[in-house]
């Protein structure tokens, strides 16, 4: 039972690794706020943009999640629902990680 939490935990933290990692690589790169969308102006920025928010997701989610309200108060539900989703969505995002690198190494 402690090995499987254990290696859920690793998956949860290498997503998130990979997420913060991807999301400032990409507003370095980009020159702009790294945001969840699919829009753009031609299909292949679509796809770059899904591709984006897919990996940088978590991370994207976490910052959400400590937005302050009009009157400057932070909202406890926001914070504990996108908590959630980001540590169940760096979770997949680390599956996927950890799998491409396990099946290039051996």
């Amino acid at each position: 039972m402690t090995k499987e939490l254990l290696t859920a935990a690793f998956c949860i933290a290498t997503g998130l690794c990979v997420a913060g990692a991807g999301t400032h690589l990409y507003q370095w790169l980009a020159k702009q706020q790294a945001m969840l969308r699919y829009d753009g102006k031609t299909f292949v920025n679509s796809l770059g943009n899904l591709a984006m928010s897919f990996i940088c997701g978590p991370y994207i989610m976490l910052q959400m999640g400590w937005r302050q309200d009009e009157g400057g108060a932070l909202s406890t539900t926001s914070a504990l629902v996108s908590a959630v989703v980001a540590f169940s969505w760096a979770f997949i995002t680390g599956l996927l990680f950890l799998g491409i690198y396990v099946v290039t190494r051996f």
